[in-house]
């Protein structure tokens, strides 16, 4: 199974009192989004099932990518990866998954899946780690395919 993990590109800051789920994207975002999308888009599957965020910012970040999507509560801000593994359905979805979410659930996610503990790495806004998970002799194994932060690509 692939898991691509796309986190949000960059929004504007947040102010005390603000709805944390409504900061949308600043103009460097949007470029951002825009050229992670444009890869991400000649690399995906046809068959790619694409899971949102109900952030504004996650929201106009998959909007860049120009297919359909899923919104879903499992993967707004302060989840964990449990509840972003679960969603996506790892190790088992017959379909490649991206989920275009936050820190610290994509960088939690990332560190279980490598290491086997939840350990928090940092990506970076509008970046993406593509992770593979594949049998060997019973076992599952994960396997890095790419990381790609929006000014490598």
């Amino acid at each position: 199974m692939d898991l691509i993990l796309w986190r949000h590109a960059e929004a504007v800051e947040s102010h005390e009192g603000d709805d944390d789920l409504t900061r949308p994207l600043t103009a460097k975002g949007e470029r951002q989004a825009d050229r992670m999308a444009g890869w991400l888009g000649r690399q995906l599957a046809a068959t790619t099932r694409v899971l949102v965020s109900p952030a504004i910012r996650a929201q106009q970040t998959a909007r860049a990518l120009e297919r359909k999507f899923k919104t879903l509560d499992e993967l707004a801000p302060e989840q964990t990866a449990q509840a972003l593994l679960h969603a996506a359905r790892w190790p088992d979805a017959r379909e490649p998954v991206l989920v275009v979410g936050h820190q610290p659930a994509l960088g939690m996610t990332v560190g279980y899946l490598m290491t086997g503990e939840t350990k928090p790495w940092s990506i970076r806004k509008g970046g993406v780690i593509w992770l593979r998970g594949r049998e060997r002799d019973g076992v599952l194994q994960v396997v890095l395919h790419a990381a790609l932060t929006p000014e490598l690509v």
